[in-house]
């Protein structure tokens, strides 16, 4: 019978007869003719199967993991741990036990066990305050120095094992010493500083600074935009009146279309009040005092404050001053005149500006 089979009935007055092993219960590992599928071992106890049964092999049994075979004894036993002041110089394997050393000149161990060996000791910075030498079975222990000018005191410390207590600061300085603590766990070796909140203020400084430039971009953005309306409103108004100066008038603006001429104002003037305002049936004193307001009202409506429109008045004539300084923003337009005249109840001027009457054409000036 090969491997991996067992003889069921012997060679005799019939030929061999074979049988396959059952994986993982049964196994034969040689041909034979006699050989039976024999029993896997259990690995029990402190053994642990390192190598499955087959039906070909056996199970291999190994020490669990802390232990050893012990060749003289022949049995499994514990590995030896190396004591503080002593590293792992070989690690405990199954087959034998572990090699220990003593931890001398720049390394120790300050733990009992089989696995770590003698660890670098700890150096200091040039400028930090040695409390500790390195020894055998301790590291050596650094303080950091840092100079810190604060403006209260901090309200807590960290919780870290081994944390030694800074110096008390002397009353007449604003210095005070963090502590830096070497915290040893097995390998790791890490140094905790006290200096969070320092590392925080670029943060913030960089968030107010993205605000305020969202603030002023927003700011600018909607200042373009309503002065792009202004000027799409003027080339409409524009192309709808077809407008043409008079020969006399003095040009304020080349994009507005609003002339001035002193001449057509007192023509005009008398023409649209006779038409339309009942107020212009009031007497002539009467009269004067509502063209002064309505004037003022229109300088108040086209962005000029009070001491402006004081010195309008101070003018021989004050409708034409304030059109000729109006007329030189960049935002005037005829569109623009015409809402303001509307806002002052003065919608005879208005409709005078977009519907041309049948004689010469009347400028703004000339019908205000």
């Amino acid at each position: 019978c090969p491997p991996g089979e067992g003889v069921v009935t012997p060679c005799g007055a019939k030929q061999t007869e074979c049988a396959p092993c059952l994986d993982s219960e049964t196994f034969s590992e040689n041909f034979s003719h006699t050989e039976k599928c024999q029993p896997c071992t259990k690995c029990t106890g402190l053994l642990r199967m390192s190598t499955p049964c087959t039906d070909t092999n056996d199970a291999i049994c190994t020490c669990n993991y802390g232990y050893y075979h012990n060749k003289i004894s022949d049995r499994c036993e514990a590995c030896t741990k190396c004591p503080e002041g002593h590293g792992m110089l070989y690690s405990c394997e199954s087959d034998h036990d572990t090699m220990c050393e003593q931890c001398d000149g720049d390394t120790f161990s300050d733990q009992d066990n089989f696995r770590d060996p003698c660890i670098p000791c700890t150096t200091c910075d040039e400028d930090d305050e040695v409390l500790q030498d390195c020894s055998p079975v301790n590291d050596t222990i650094c303080r950091c120095n840092i100079g810190v000018t604060l403006s209260r005191p901090p309200k807590g410390e960290y919780n870290t094992p081994e944390i030694l207590p800074p110096e008390a600061p002397s009353p007449n300085t604003t210095t005070t010493t963090t502590t830096t603590t070497t915290i040893i766990n097995g390998d790791s070796k890490e140094r905790l500083y006290q200096g969070i909140n320092d590392k925080l203020i670029p943060i913030y400084c960089s968030i107010l600074a993205a605000v305020v430039v969202g603030l002023v971009a927003f700011i600018i953005f909607k200042r373009w935009n309503s002065c792009k309306q202004n000027k799409q409103g003027a080339n409409n108004c524009t192309t709808n009146l077809n407008q043409t100066p008079s020969p006399e008038g003095e040009k304020l603006h080349s994009d507005s279309g609003i002339s001035v001429d002193s001449q057509s104002l007192q023509e005009q003037q008398g023409q649209t009040q006779s038409q339309t305002e009942p107020c212009l049936l009031l007497p002539l004193h009467t009269r004067e005092k509502v063209e002064k307001l309505d004037w003022c009202n229109l300088a108040g409506l086209l962005g000029y404050e009070e001491e402006r429109i004081a010195t309008f008045q101070q003018e021989e004539h004050p409708v034409r001053a304030l059109l000729s300084d109006w007329a030189r923003k960049d935002c005037a337009s005829v569109d623009a005149l015409c809402t303001a005249l509307r806002k002052i109840n003065r919608d005879d001027i208005a409709q005078s500006l977009v519907l041309s009457p049948s004689g010469t054409k009347p400028t703004a000036t000339s019908v205000v």
